[in-house]
């Protein structure tokens, strides 16, 4: 991808990575990108790199622009390798010498991540550092969605270098907002259910004090994905709402099945809950990806988690799934169990307890049926779906 002048002097420098199909266990089919921003001003920076493997075509679209060797400061907002892996190859062509600029965290950070000295400068809270046309303020972010992250904010553009908030999983030359159009906004909920679901109240707070600051913004732009030109507010008010976790009638049902059995409930649940007026997703853990039911989960009333008895215990699919949602720690949400068993019939129980853990409303104490539902069976899964879509709408 070549570089692209997002604004006069200001061009975008990073790196599409079309292949990569998992990031920490979220599906990505679209690929993502690693966003690296390049400012020209009586001291030139860079503001971000990219994943080790790329740092020579991030060298090569910064030499297009001008010599590296003329880059005087490096800011890295946020630590985590797919940003700051590059830092190493990049230093060595520029000047070791050179200084880096990031959180106090993120001095310690990049110490322990590379063995290489690198000549690191923390930074306040606040702190402003001048280009000579331009001026950089640096806002702490800590916890959004790690301890060192922090934002870059161009105060005469009124450009934020927004790190891993505002962004998508997304690799594409269509670099902005009104380019790509609406597709992009399913992108940046499964970013958000996945990534930064866990750290709402920390978000809430934060737009409540770029508020207070009276910050405005022309452009966003996140480290992965497009940037933000024609409707900045657009996202920013898509996180305050997904922040609040604020949910619809909907509802969703997460199963696997061995024989079928489980599946056979879960259909019964759904169009019990359909009778409600509830707006029902059953997702079959075998063809949906994790991180896909995560988006779904984000704005769901009902989570409703159906396994098979196996071996006293959940089915795996199951128990990744658990874990996967609770570190998450959706809020609001009411739960229920069901499933299948052939002689012992634990998982209604396990699943229920994960529930508890989650600090979910459980309606009801689940349903189990040994082997396969008879008609009596379907019509309790179907009364249970009836119950559950009365809570949601009641």
């Amino acid at each position: 991808m070549k570089p692209i002048e997002i604004a006069q002097g200001i061009f975008d420098v990073g790196v599409n990575d079309w292949n990569i199909s998992d990031f920490h266990g979220y599906s990505t089919p679209f690929g993502t990108s690693y966003n690296a921003f390049l400012i020209l001003d009586e001291k030139t920076t860079l503001i971000d790199t990219v994943k080790s493997e790329f740092s020579d075509q991030l060298i090569n679209n910064i030499s297009s622009i001008i010599d590296p060797k003329k880059i005087d400061y490096v800011i890295s907002n946020h630590t985590e390798m797919d940003h700051s892996g590059g830092l190493p190859r990049v230093m060595h062509r520029i000047g070791e010498e050179k200084q880096i600029f990031c959180s106090k965290m993120g001095v310690k950070n990049l110490s322990r991540h590379f063995s290489q000295k690198l000549n690191l400068r923390a930074v306040e809270n606040g702190e402003e550092l001048s280009l000579g046309a331009r001026t950089l303020t640096f806002l702490e972010t800590r916890m959004l969605h790690w301890p060192d992250s922090m934002f870059t904010y161009a105060k005469e553009d009124k450009i934020l270098f927004s790190s891993d908030a505002f962004g998508q999983h997304y690799a594409g030359f269509e670099k902005f907002d009104d380019v790509v159009g609406h597709i992009i906004m399913p992108h940046a909920k499964k970013y958000f259910a996945n990534i930064l679901l866990l750290y709402s109240p920390l978000i809430l707070k934060l737009v409540e004090k770029v508020t207070e600051l009276g910050l405005e913004f022309n452009m966003i732009c996140p480290d992965h994905g497009i940037i933000w030109r024609k409707d900045p507010a657009k996202i920013i008010n898509a996180y305050v709402q997904w922040s609040k976790q604020e949910a619809e009638k909907k509802a969703v049902i997460v199963y696997d099945t061995m024989w079928h059995s489980t599946e056979k409930m879960a259909d019964a649940i759904a169009s019990g809950l359909a009778e409600q007026g509830v707006k029902v997703r059953p997702m079959h853990l075998r063809k949906f990806h994790r991180s896909d039911i995560m988006t779904e989960v984000l704005d769901a009333r009902a989570i409703i988690v159906g396994s098979p008895t196996l071996n006293n215990g959940l089915f795996p699919t199951i128990s990744d799934f658990l874990t996967y949602m609770k570190g998450l720690k959706p809020l609001n949400k009411i739960g229920a169990a069901f499933g299948s068993y052939g002689w012992s019939g634990e998982s209604v129980k396990l699943i229920n307890n994960v529930f508890k853990e989650m600090k979910f409303e459980v309606i009801d104490p689940g349903l189990k049926i040994q082997y396969v539902p008879d008609n009596e069976g379907i019509e309790a899964c179907y009364q249970l779906g009836t119950k559950i879509g009365n809570a949601i709408t009641g």
